[in-house]
């Protein structure tokens, strides 16, 4: 037992001693009002091409569903997307950048069809060029006018917050492909 005893106490000598490195690291901190925040409107067409030889979103995985479902974009499947953005909603209008993500059919309801999308709108051209903004959010496609959510950006929309009204310019039930209107607003330093 006293054995013990001096081992115990050996053991908090030799930690009490024990030498401690650490690193101060300097960080200042800002007061919210020492940044301006900016407000940014922006408007472009996005083009969702499912069809085609060189389609601009494609099917990376989907659900093994009991029974047939016939739509491009059947519930519980998972898309790739590389869509080009354009200043006007015609295909041949001027490429402006591009959105890369994924969204995900989310509705069981076909006449209610949504889907959750995660999306990074990057500009190539003018004034934004290497700068983008990040979505994630459900869309409601169905729905006329809809509101999705803008939570983060790089570039010139660092720390971006803000929303994006969704409008459907052209969709083909056929083959899923839309010609989407987005006005956006931007909240960012």
């Amino acid at each position: 037992m006293e054995e013990q005893m001096i081992f115990a106490w050996a053991m908090m000598f030799c930690l009490a001693i024990a030498p401690v490195y650490s690193g101060y690291y300097y960080s200042k901190t800002v007061t919210p009002g020492e940044k301006v925040e900016k407000l940014t409107h922006l408007h472009f067409f996005l083009h969702d091409i499912l069809s085609g030889e060189n389609p601009s979103a494609v099917m990376v995985a989907h659900a093994n569903l009991t029974k047939k479902d016939n739509s491009p974009t059947p519930f519980g499947s998972l898309f790739a997307i590389d869509d080009p953005l354009t200043v006007g909603p015609e295909p041949t209008s001027r490429v402006i950048g591009n959105a890369q993500g994924l969204y995900l059919s989310s509705s069981q309801d076909s006449s209610k069809f949504t889907i959750v999308m995660y999306i990074d709108f990057a500009f190539t051209t003018g004034k934004f060029n290497g700068s983008s903004f990040s979505l994630f959010s459900r869309n409601p496609v169905t729905e006329a006018d809809r509101e999705v959510a803008i939570v983060g950006g790089r570039g010139k929309f660092r720390m971006a917050r803000g929303f994006a009204k969704i409008k459907t310019s052209y969709f083909n039930a056929t083959t899923g492909d839309a010609i989407l209107e987005y006005k956006v607003t931007l909240y960012h330093y």
